[in-house]
């Protein structure tokens, strides 16, 4: 009989309202339905910004209330930090999981040796020029390749990066994530086989405008800092 596989699965959410709570129970309900629990166990770890909902604990997971302040790669690293699978997938809360993701992932990361995947979105990539088709595409760009809204892994590729840049709060995340990658040469992956949807940045978008610049365009100055030099930006190449 084959052994059951396991994947530590990280959520974040910000439930401070009942249409936002409803999103992070409607992914959870997605994900839990969406393997056979006899031959893949998902080890859910929802990391919760609401304070007022403490001690309440979603169905199907492992619910923590932070008491540091909100950053989407320190969330992140909390609850990896509380798991030990051999395989990781860290998410946004606005996700639907289809049938069948997450064996499809694990079988495309046995078949095509990756290191690190993303499912495709049915309500994105198509429009991005990608047929969901089972076709694989390696490559590190973001919202191409690089799907930073649900980014699968293994724990392996930690010793080599390291925890997540905790300097970034939540914009320019999935860049680094998709640049350290390339840089260290871990092969990366979009699979199409693989099908989770992405409801596009519910939580950003309830937030107050001044939070949102600071959490999007507040990143882009640490981002150029680590990685202009490395990339080769504004270097004078003379003969």
């Amino acid at each position: 009989m084959e052994k059951k596989k396991e994947i530590d699965i990280i959520i974040l959410s910000y439930a401070h309202n009942k249409q936002l709570k409803d999103i992070t129970d409607n992914c959870i309900s997605s994900l839990l339905n969406s393997e056979d629990p006899t031959k893949i166990k998902f080890n859910i770890i929802l990391v919760e910004s609401e304070i007022s909902l403490k001690p309440y604990q979603y169905d199907g997971t492992a619910t923590i209330y932070p008491d540091v302040e909100f950053g989407y790669n320190r969330y992140m690293n909390l609850g990896i930090d509380l798991t030990s699978s051999p395989h990781i997938c860290i998410c946004n809360n606005d996700l639907i999981f289809h049938n069948g993701w997450a064996s499809s992932m694990l079988n495309a990361f046995e078949k095509y040796k990756l290191e690190s995947g993303s499912p495709a979105c049915s309500l994105y990539h198509p429009q991005a020029g990608y047929v969901l088709d089972g076709s694989v595409h390696v490559g590190y760009r973001v919202r191409a390749e690089v799907a930073g809204w649900c980014l699968f892994f293994k724990r392996s590729i930690l010793q080599k990066m390291g925890k997540l840049d905790e300097n970034f709060r939540f914009w320019c995340a999935d860049n680094d994530y998709g640049n350290i990658l390339w840089f260290l040469q871990l092969k990366h992956a979009l699979v199409t086989s693989s099908v989770v949807d992405h409801l596009e940045s519910k939580t950003l978008l309830s937030q107050p405008l001044d939070k949102q610049q600071e959490l999007t365009y507040g990143e882009i100055a640490y981002w150029e800092k680590k990685w202009n030099y490395r990339m080769g930006v504004g270097w004078v190449i003379s003969d």
